[in-house]
């Protein structure tokens, strides 16, 4: 991952961004936000500060300001190895909490108040004592879009890109697999475990199973077979990617599944030309700018709305002020970066 170099103007910051979304936002709201972009990078540059623009960010931001750009867990890496006086983390809380905890020295922004994501909002750190009281010495991995106080009651944490490859290395016949409940079966699928729910694992053979949540992200949950068969049935080159988070039966119908750092590769690296993807809609935006050769359909249209909550002027005001800083209590903190700890070890 490759740190981003600023513009050195607020004509070549404008010029950077119509090159690549011209075809995407008018002129004059590109003008007004190359403005705004600009000013950010001069003072992250005065303020030693690192921007982190996670993939789900809205193509004017994308494009203007981050330092890196990436998933969850490249930006973790980049996180967790920074120097820089300030992190300030385009995307949500569990992902700037993410940062903090990896890197307590340094004065983590988030620039919204809330910033939330329904995926941690779906569990809490007692829910997963209850399921370790109940399955004791199975092993917990919690996907990273969860709070600190969840990944502190964690063995292991993953990533969609990772997550396989984590479930397979714990060697475990049975794994409790949380908070995500599409994700988890398509891990299971994939690892070739049973997947079986709390309220009826009683008594159940835990031979080769997985313990699953029933926490869904509440965008890539709308995505049906329908949207990839009603794709394939006017455009029949199309060639279909979903998002690991969305319902089984979908990435079933897609033509690939993986994390958005591999949607970004695969594209990038795929002869097709037309695309349908199945996961936040600025996602589509952002890798269609980097590929103005290839067409993506227009179908998306479930956008983040705690993703969505980023905007230019509120990071630009984050950073001014030092605003919406993340703070965690350190007993918590510690207990939570074992777990992350352990992902970046296995990953």
């Amino acid at each position: 991952m490759q740190p981003i170099v600023p513009a050195s103007s607020v004509q070549e910051t404008y010029d950077r961004m119509a090159a690549k979304l011209s075809r995407l936002i008018p002129e004059a709201e590109l003008r007004v936000k190359a403005e705004i972009a600009y000013e950010i990078n001069r003072l992250k540059k005065e303020k030693n500060a690192v921007i982190l623009g996670h993939n789900y960010m809205e193509p004017a931001l994308y494009h203007s300001i981050p330092d890196f750009v990436g998933d969850s867990l490249g930006l973790s890496r980049i996180a967790a190895n920074t120097q820089a006086d300030r992190i300030v983390f385009c995307g949500v809380r569990f992902m700037a909490e993410t940062a903090k905890i990896l890197n307590p020295s340094r004065m983590v922004l988030l620039p919204t108040r809330v910033g939330g994501c329904s995926l941690a909002s779906s569990i809490t750190a007692e829910d997963v004592r209850r399921l370790k009281a109940k399955y004791p010495g199975v092993p917990v991995v919690t996907y990273i879009n969860t709070y600190a106080d969840v990944k502190a009651e964690t063995d292991v944490c993953c990533t969609s890109a990772n997550a396989a490859d984590i479930v397979r290395k714990l060697d475990s016949d049975v794994v409790i697999c949380l908070p995500d409940e599409f994700l988890a079966k398509n891990i299971a699928k994939e690892t070739g475990k049973r997947v079986i729910y709390p309220s009826e694992a009683a008594g159940s053979d835990f031979h080769e199973a997985m313990i699953v949540w029933n926490g869904r992200c509440e965008v890539h949950e709308q995505f049906r077979p329908e949207d990839v068969w009603n794709a394939r049935a006017q455009f029949p080159d199309t060639v279909v990617l979903a998002h690991p988070e969305c319902p089984p039966e979908v990435v079933d119908a897609a033509d690939f599944s993986g994390s958005t750092t591999a949607m970004v590769h695969f594209v990038a690296n795929s002869q097709a030309k037309r695309f349908l993807l199945l996961t936040e809609c600025s996602m589509s935006d952002n890798i269609a700018a980097e590929n103005p050769d290839k067409e993506f359909l227009g179908m998306c249209s479930v956008r983040c709305p705690h993703m969505n909550e980023i905007t230019l002027e509120d990071t630009l005001a984050s950073l001014r002020e030092d605003r919406e800083q993340i703070e965690l209590e350190e007993g918590l903190r510690l207990r939570a970066k074992r777990s992350l700890d352990r992902m970046l070890e296995l990953s």
